[in-house]
């Protein structure tokens, strides 16, 4: 699969493919291309807006940190436990 942007051409829009799909396809002006569109999505589309969220950084930080020590505990016991087998 190509990602590519579309470029506004007059009153069309062109895709430019990338020359290492050219070499490695073998095309040449004038070949016809199968292409299948498939719009990527941003954040907004997949979350809707976040303006809405309340949220409070510090305290998701805080928990982070809380999470993150937690699991650098489980993994440091785990590497310890190995070297001792």
């Amino acid at each position: 699969m190509v990602k590519a942007k579309l470029r506004s051409w007059g009153n069309s829009f062109g895709i430019v493919v990338p020359k290492n799909v050219v070499d490695e396809q073998r095309l040449k002006e004038g070949d016809e291309v199968l292409i299948e569109v498939k719009p990527t999505m941003t954040l907004k589309d997949m979350f809707g807006s976040f303006k809405d969220w309340k949220l409070d950084a510090q305290k998701f930080k805080d928990e982070r940190r809380k999470e993150d020590k937690k699991r650098d505990e489980v993994l440091s016991g785990l590497i310890r436990d190995n070297r001792d087998n």
